[in-house]
């Protein structure tokens, strides 16, 4: 089994990831673009494989999608580490730049293009979704 680790800029917030890496996709939602200032690197693991240190800080909100969105981040430095949703419940969203190895995962898409700001570098020889992505079930 993968052993994942990573954590937050000041270090306060660490975790440890005891799972395979699900679905990776570079999203261009406007929630991202506004935690990001562009799109954001994900990827998805089980919610349960996740061990984390520190405090992580909440912030809820209802997503276009309708689904009730909690931001997971670093309270004193403001990196932004998880994201859960009510519409994949039991799976967690990593953001790939707080990885240690953040080149440990490729993102194989995409996702929410019809939102991309004409400048955006969208990598063409992934997949390209015009919305979100297709429903995923924690193992």
């Amino acid at each position: 089994m993968t052993i994942t680790k990573g954590g937050c800029l000041c270090g306060q917030v660490r975790y440890e990831i005891a799972a395979e890496p699900g679905p990776s996709r570079l999203c261009w939602c406007r929630d991202c673009q506004r935690i990001a200032a562009n799109g954001t690197a994900n990827v998805v693991f089980p919610t349960a494989s996740i061990a984390v240190t520190g405090v992580v800080n909440r912030f809820v909100r209802q997503a276009d999608s309708g689904n009730e969105v909690t931001l997971g981040f670093c309270g004193q430095c403001g990196t932004h580490l998880f994201s859960d949703s009510t519409g994949r419940a039991g799976l967690t969203v990593v953001r790939m730049g707080t990885l240690d190895n953040p080149s440990a995962v490729t993102p194989t898409s995409n996702i929410w293009v019809t939102s991309a700001p004409q400048w955006a570098c969208l990598d063409t020889s992934l997949e390209m979704r015009d919305f979100g992505p297709a429903p995923i079930v924690a193992k």
